[in-house]
């Protein structure tokens, strides 16, 4: 389930060249190719796909496959410039329609109805879909993003003014088609801008059930259960305690004034080690303007850790229950990989989180001063 959007927007190439096929649970799926002049008829309870593509030998395999994990599922072919795919989907849901197993490809929000899809082969990302009521609100949340799209990259800046100018719009959008089963994506795109789970949470609970039930409505779901025990930014840091290197409890509140990192290792874990050099430098810079590391290791082996602790020079706060991977506060904060760090502020509340090399560089002097 965390995949989601994954697939949507970052198409794995390993998607194409798979051999088409139909997977035995979708037994009820019909495939059907028909001629250009055939009468179009409107399945039962069902959607039908009608191609008119230009650029493809007969023959070309076409196919859907699920947006959510990649999963072929529909498969047909071309024939005399025109394919048809027809089936039954359980809701409105976003599907990825390939031709000859290769880019480009065309994201749809299919639902159970007619659609028609005029494309070339060398632009079928550019394809015109009609009939489809939830394509065209798809279509309508797409360009609603475009002037948003670098804030959705990987590393994007954060630039608080474009994020707020996102977050404004996509409200605008969600008000606008309270019952469309691509609201939730536009529920999901604005809390990724704005990071504010509550708000999330609140316009997911105002959906209805079915819209709620679908997988990036399940998705949502799972986010908001996690967030409720996991740090989140904009949320205090759960307080705990845990034993330093000497057997010691250490508590997190008996850091509240400074900001922290608390900074997820182990001696074993190679980028771990890797980035220590840059957070020795960034404490050393800035240990004496109210900023401190606390580090946690996810390790099992007394001597290692404190040797890593050692020959790195990590001259601050180690703790450790030596449990490794199952150690309590990685279980607790779900910790799924190393390295991993929260920044929080003097009142313990999460600021940041992932922040790396000159990300963390970057923040602390915009909240320290150079």
């Amino acid at each position: 389930m965390k995949k989601y959007l994954l697939i949507i927007f970052l198409l794995p190439v390993s998607l194409f060249g798979q051999k088409p096929k139909v997977p035995a649970k979708k037994s009820d799926v019909v495939v059907k190719k028909e001629a250009a002049d055939k009468k179009e008829a409107k399945p039962v309870d069902g959607f039908q796909v009608n191609g008119n593509v230009t650029g493809y030998p007969d023959g070309t395999p076409v196919s859907l496959h699920n947006g959510n994990t990649g999963a072929l599922e529909f498969t047909g072919q071309v024939n005399s410039n025109t394919f048809t795919l027809s089936g039954k989907l359980d809701n409105p849901d976003i599907k990825v329609l390939v031709i000859n197993n290769k880019q480009p490809y065309k994201v749809i929000f299919l639902d159970n109805s007619i659609v028609k899809i005029t494309a070339h082969a060398d632009s079928l990302d550019k394809a015109i879909v009609q009939g489809s009521s939830s394509h065209n609100e798809f279509e309508i949340l797409e360009k609603t993003l475009a002037p948003f799209a670098s804030l959705f990259q990987q590393g994007a800046n954060a630039d608080q003014t474009a994020r707020n100018a996102a977050s404004k719009s996509l409200l605008e959008f969600i008000n606008k088609f309270p019952g469309s089963y691509v609201t939730p994506l536009a529920i999901f795109r604005n809390y990724q801008v704005n990071t504010d789970i509550d708000q999330m949470e609140n316009l997911f609970d105002k959906l209805a059930a079915p819209v709620k039930s679908t997988p990036i409505g399940l998705f949502i779901t799972q986010q908001i259960t996690e967030a409720k025990t996991m740090p989140a930014i904009g949320r205090p840091m759960p307080e705990f305690e845990h034993p330093d290197s000497t057997g010691k409890m250490v508590s997190l509140s008996s850091f509240r004034g400074k900001y922290v990192l608390i900074d997820f290792w182990a001696s074993w874990c190679g980028p771990c080690r890797r980035e220590n050099p840059s957070l020795v430098a960034t404490y050393n810079k800035y240990k004496d303007k109210n900023y401190t590391v606390l580090g946690i290791s996810l390790d099992r082996a007394r001597q290692p850790w404190i040797d890593a602790i050692k020959t790195d020079g990590l001259n601050w706060t180690q703790l450790s229950d030596l449990k490794g991977n199952a150690n309590d506060l990685g279980v607790r904060f779900k910790i799924a990989s190393i390295p991993q760090n929260f920044l929080l502020d003097p009142n313990g509340i999460v600021i940041a989180k992932g922040l790396r090399g000159g990300a963390l560089e970057s923040k602390l002097a915009s909240l320290l001063g150079e």
